[in-house]
Formats: structure tokens, sequence, C-alpha cells
């Protein structure tokens, strides 16, 4: 999905200068145990499946929809796990810089197959 509309529209007035945003990962687990990764499209990186909240839309949701979006995995938000300013703020190759608060959810997967649903990542597994 990228970069969500609100954000957009953010940007366009404050340009690439630092913003502090929020971001929700899901950490999400099988009834095997196994966790959830997506390798992203933009760092090649393997990581747990992670997004930005639509404005007003609560956590929970927020991870629930995202691992859908990128994996069509069904899952259930179960609870928090952790809260944390992530340590270094990132500058994007346009030059957009974001340092974000971030909500940890542990997930229980309840559907789908894993497969790469969305542009974000190159591979699920």
């Amino acid at each position: 999905m990228g970069t969500p509309d609100f954000i957009r529209e953010i940007r366009a007035t404050a340009g690439h200068q630092l913003l502090l945003l929020p971001g929700v990962s899901a950490i999400v687990f099988d009834d095997d145990g196994r966790v959830l990764l997506g390798r992203r499209a933009d760092t090649g990186n393997w990581s747990i499946i992670g997004g930005i909240p639509e404005p007003g839309e609560q956590p929970a949701v927020t991870a629930e929809r995202e691992v859908y979006e990128e994996t069509a995995v069904r899952c259930t938000a179960e609870r928090v796990v952790l809260v944390q300013a992530l340590p270094e703020p990132i500058t994007y190759p346009n030059g957009d810089q974001c340092q974000y608060m971030d909500i940890t959810m542990r997930c229980r997967a309840t559907g789908g197959e894993a497969r790469v649903n969305d542009d974000e990542s190159v591979e699920v597994a």
C-alpha cells in the first residue's frame, strides 16, 4: 500500500522534516508456534508485519488489517506486548524523515494461506 493518503497530505505542507508517527507491529503465531514474517521489498530484510494506523483506527484493528493486507492471513490481536519509540529516525529514499512510536501486538493466526498480498513484501513465510 505504501504511504497513507493522510501522511501525503501532511507531507504536502511539512516537506521532508522529521515526523513522529504511530506504528503498529504484529507478531503473529500459528498453532505450531511459528511466527509469520515478510521479506520487505524496500530493504530485503525479514521482519514482522506492521504499518501505520488510519486516523481513528484502534491498534488491534491496525494489526489485523496490516497482516491481512500484506500476507492474506487472518489473525486476532490478543494483547499489547511492547510500546516503544523506535531508537533511530528513518530517512526514506525520497528524503522524508520519520521516527515511529510503535505498539507491538501479539496475534493469533485464524485463517488464510500466507502469501505475498501487496507490493510491500517480496516473500512471506
